[in-house]
C-alpha cells in the first residue's frame, strides 16, 4: 500500500497534475484537448498524463488516432484510507473533493 500511496501524493503533489484532474472532473477528454489551456508542450503534458496514469487517478483509452483521459475516483480510495487512519478525516466526498479543486483554480478560498 505504500508505493501506491506514494505514487498517489507524488501525482497529486504537482498543480498542473491537480488543474488536469479538475478539468476530467466534468467530463473525459482528449488529450489534446487537455493540453490546451497549459503553456507547455504536448509532450509534458503526457508526461504528467503518464504519472497521473501510474497512481491509477486515470485512465486513457485508444479510440483511432484520439486518446482520451478519464478520471478514475477510485485511485483515491488509498488516500482515503490512509487519511482516515488519523481520525481527523472523513472519507473523500467526490462532490466535495470537486468543489475544493475548483476552489483551488479559481483562485477563491
Amino acid at each position: 500500500m505504500t508505493s501506491t500511496l506514494d505514487l498517489t501524493f507524488a501525482a497529486l503533489a504537482d498543480p498542473t497534475r491537480r488543474a488536469i484532474l479538475s478539468m476530467l472532473l466534468e467530463d473525459d477528454m482528449a488529450v489534446t484537448d487537455v493540453a490546451e489551456p497549459f503553456d507547455i508542450s504536448l509532450a509534458a503534458i503526457s508526461k504528467h498524463l503518464g504519472i497521473l496514469g501510474r497512481a491509477g487517478l486515470i485512465s486513457q483509452d485508444r479510440h483511432g488516432r484520439v486518446t482520451w483521459c478519464k478520471l478514475e475516483p477510485s485511485g483515491l480510495r488509498a488516500a482515503s484510507i490512509w487519511m482516515q487512519g488519523f481520525g481527523q478525516f472523513e472519507p473523500i466526498d467526490l462532490d466535495a473533493f470537486e468543489m475544493f479543486l475548483a476552489a483551488e483554480f479559481s483562485g477563491t478560498r
